[in-house]
């Protein structure tokens, strides 16, 4: 498998982008060109090492970056097939690499689609980024094979969601209304609210480091950023909270 194009935004040793490979091999073997994008290194790392097997999985992953601008620099010279997109990421998030990767989604001869890839399950995340126009949204729980099922299906046009989350998406395109605006939680940052919903769903601050793939100081930082932002005393009190407010 050739080496991937790393973050900075290259495409091979000259900088020019690779042409587009056949969905299928001379053998009517399934391929697929892929790009990560994660602002974890080792996230991607274990990403590629789990689906990034060719001769195995059929995946080919051309390229990573880790915040909006290399995406969208990676992207564009790559014109992959799919990009595994994380929800939040420096520079604007999953959905700023959508806007801006608009024209190479509506292509209609060599389009790139985009499946969401998050540890997020929050309602305003899923339906953020199919607004934006990725075809579907999986959590990092996802096993290896699933997650290749999922590559492949994306890129024959299907809409894929781990299941408890379609009903997010069904429910937001169903009504007209919008979402009502809940200004306490606006008050946190995204990644204070995946610490909140970790918290909240009675995880130690050891397993939300490793799930966030943070430190277990930085987790410590942001509880107690939530804590006071939402003037709240302890883990049990912000359970409570997040509880009558249906984010666990």
């Amino acid at each position: 498998m050739s080496d991937p194009t790393e973050a900075n935004g290259t495409a091979g040793a000259g900088g020019a982008a690779r042409p587009a490979q056949p969905a299928v091999d001379g053998a009517g073997e399934r391929r697929v060109r892929v790009v990560l994008v994660d602002d974890h290194r080792m996230f991607r790392t274990g990403v590629q090492a789990e689906i990034g097997q060719t001769a195995e999985t059929g995946v080919e992953v051309v390229g990573e970056a880790a915040d909006v601008d290399q995406a969208v620099t990676v992207i564009t010279a790559t014109r992959p097939e799919v990009v595994l997109l994380d929800v939040h990421l420096p520079g604007g998030g999953g959905v700023e690499v959508l806007r801006r990767c608009a024209p190479l989604m509506s292509d209609t001869e060599r389009p790139v689609r985009f499946l969401a890839l998050s540890v997020s399950d929050a309602a305003e995340d899923v339906i953020g980024v199919i607004r934006g126009g990725a075809r579907g949204y999986v959590t990092k729980t996802i096993t290896g094979t699933d997650l290749v099922n999922s590559v492949f299906r994306v890129q024959e046009g299907d809409a894929v969601f781990s299941p408890r989350l379609a009903g997010f998406v069904l429910d937001a395109f169903a009504s007209t209304d919008a979402p009502p605006v809940d200004e306490d939680l606006d008050r946190l940052t995204q990644r204070e609210r995946e610490v909140l919903r970790l918290i909240a769903r009675g995880y130690a601050y050891k397993e939300i480091a490793k799930q966030l793939y943070i430190s277990v100081k930085t987790v410590e930082s942001h509880v107690s950023a939530v804590l006071r932002k939402l003037q709240l005393s302890n883990r049990h009190e912000l359970t409570r909270w997040a509880t009558a407010r249906r984010l666990v």
